[in-house]
């Protein structure tokens, strides 16, 4: 890895330091669900295998600690952060209570176009599962949720539901990778297309059924 790349913006070059550069590497990691909750990182395993030195590498770590991706544990050292099952089925009751007071909000969906970002996380999601990419459908996956309670037109709600969704994502990261494992790849994107039609129909209990039987809590435990 080099100290610096550049990319194409408006014609400019932004370069981005070796710090960026490991925190994007290690965060798609955790979020991919290629590192579970309460894994180790070993500070010498990831300065070899990222090819930095120990004082980025801490930097990163330190970054990926303020959005509650790792965290130190005192003589122990760094671990990719963790939650008890009690916190995990508390954010999703959470969750649950949100997405309901959404629903029951925003729908019938009286404006048009309103759904455009609804389709537009599906289609990505389809693209990501095409090429197995479990980052960008876990992301594809959010975003569908959050732009499900945005209808709700409450810039509250939608910060307070994405703050939750933050928490859970690595515990979100496994459920899909364990789906992959016993699930057809497309399974997803079909949970997500009968979500849309029910949207679409306006009718907010039958949205809530769907969104019930959506397995977000399937693979936990």
């Amino acid at each position: 890895m080099s100290d610096v790349a550049a990319s194409s913006v408006d014609g400019e070059l932004e370069s981005i330091s070796l710090v960026e550069l490991a925190v994007r590497r290690l965060r798609r990691e955790i979020l991919s669900g290629k590192t579970e909750p309460g894994e180790r990182l070993v500070e010498e395993h990831l300065t070899r295998r990222l090819g930095i030195s120990r004082a980025p590498l801490r930097e990163a770590l330190r970054l990926l600690a303020q959005q509650g991706l790792v965290e130190h544990v005192p003589r122990r050292g760094v671990r990719v952060a963790t939650l008890s099952d009690r916190d995990v089925q508390e954010l999703y009751a959470v969750r649950d209570v949100l997405e309901r007071y959404a629903v029951e909000t925003a729908l019938p969906v009286r404006r048009a176009g309103v759904l455009g970002g609804l389709r537009a996380a599906i289609e990505e999601m389809r693209l990501a599962t095409a090429v197995a990419d479990r980052l960008r459908i876990a992301e594809a996956h959010r975003r569908f949720h959050v732009e499900l309670v945005g209808l709700a037109g409450n810039q509250q709600l939608t910060a307070v539901y994405e703050s939750v969704l933050v928490k859970l994502q690595l515990y979100m990261a496994i459920n899909l990778r364990r789906e992959a494992e016993v699930a057809q790849p497309v399974d997803g994107v079909h949970r997500h297309e009968r979500l849309l039609a029910a949207i679409e129909a306006g009718d907010p209990a039958v949205v809530l059924r769907e969104l019930a039987a959506h397995g977000a809590r399937t693979y936990l435990g």
